[in-house]
């Protein structure tokens, strides 16, 4: 698997996963109606930040992360990420590798620490992950997010210094 930075050519790959996982309402917190061009502006990132790809052998797409300054100003100093792996391709060491990845470039940046704003506790696989890579959950805001199946569930701030 190769990690590489994401461009406007990989986004015809990126859509059709972004949009099943987006509009299944279990993840994340975007609009489920997000259209194909509002997903584009808000996942393909300009530098500073970045958005990467992980392909295999043949090109083929398996997930994508973005990466950013989670706050402006005098809290720049953190750095967020957001990961989506092809449900093709999951339980392959993807999303581990996009994380592990986001790490390296957030500590590499200069970023003193990285967090999550917005994990959806009843998303397991995810926080599980990130567990095993050292965040820490530092609070729950109680039925921050509306589940389409499980009702109210909350949302996990998650940390981890670099």
């Amino acid at each position: 698997m190769l990690i590489r930075e994401a461009d406007a050519q990989d986004w015809p790959a990126i859509w059709p996963f972004f949009h099943r996982i987006i509009a299944a309402g279990e993840t994340f917190t975007y609009p489920i109606d997000l259209s194909q061009e509002q997903g584009r502006d808000w996942w393909l990132l300009t530098a500073p930040n970045r958005t990467v790809v992980a392909v295999d052998e043949a090109g083929t797409v398996l997930g994508t992360a973005k990466m950013n300054r989670n706050h402006m100003g005098n809290g720049s100093h953190i750095a967020s990420a957001s990961y989506l792996v092809d449900p093709a391709h999951s339980g392959q060491g993807v999303g581990r590798a996009l994380c592990e990845y986001t790490l390296e470039w957030a500590r590499a940046a200069g970023f003193r620490a990285m967090q999550f704003n917005a994990v959806v506790e009843s998303n397991v696989h995810a926080v599980g992950l990130y567990r095993s890579l050292g965040f820490e959950v530092l609070g729950t805001l109680p039925e921050g997010f509306r589940h389409p199946t499980r009702g109210y569930v909350g949302l996990h701030i998650m940390h981890r210094a670099l």
